[in-house]
């Protein structure tokens, strides 16, 4: 896949606050942003995974740990689907 740069400006803050958490702020900006294009389901997991570098298990575990589950259903969504079961 092509590879583009982008600039951005952060507060300076914010970037000591990445620079003293992480070794490499450059990386969890790149992450962060994978994981929120995952969460909007604007890219599979498989293709997150492979942005990041890890298999697609390793992935779809550490986006559930950040909070970003694999099964996205709503509840009225599980209601139906159990009712649906219910009348087999």
């Amino acid at each position: 896949m092509p590879l583009r740069t982008i600039q951005i400006t952060l507060p300076s803050e914010v970037l000591d606050k990445l620079s003293t958490t992480y070794q490499d702020s450059t990386d969890l900006i790149k992450e962060a942003a994978v994981l929120e294009l995952y969460r909007e389901g604007r890219i599979s997991s498989g293709k997150a995974a492979e942005i990041l570098g890890m298999d697609r298990f390793e992935f779809i575990k550490y986006a559930g740990m950040k909070g970003i589950p694999f099964i996205r259903i709503t509840p009225e969504e599980l209601e139906e689907e159990v009712t649906t079961l219910g009348k087999q």
